[in-house]
């Protein structure tokens, strides 16, 4: 009895920790993230953008502009928030 007590209570303590330990859903950006005519209300995450595009953020977090799409590769520059850039990269990360 007491051995399965422990042992239930070992499981409990690891799946609370596994819990306290997984990363937080990602936050969505306020404003419009607008790229090759497409307007993205309110984005997150990561988003394939065509490359030599302008980036228009109007937005309230900054982008991280990657070198490949799903945001794979090097970090090729940053969009800061409400503002725009060329984009020399595949995809944009949407950073908290």
């Amino acid at each position: 009895m007491k051995r399965r007590l422990a042992t239930t209570l070992g499981a409990l303590a690891a799946t609370v920790m596994l819990g306290a330990a997984a990363p937080s859903a990602a936050q969505a950006a306020n404003g419009q993230l607008i790229f090759d005519g497409n307007t993205i209300q309110n984005p997150t995450g990561c988003i394939d953008v065509p490359p030599g595009t302008m980036i228009h953020n109007f937005t309230d977090a900054h982008l991280q502009v990657f070198s490949e799409r799903g945001c794979t590769g090097d970090v090729v520059g940053f969009v800061p928030q409400s503002a725009h850039r060329f984009n020399v990269g595949q995809s944009v990360l949407v950073l908290d």
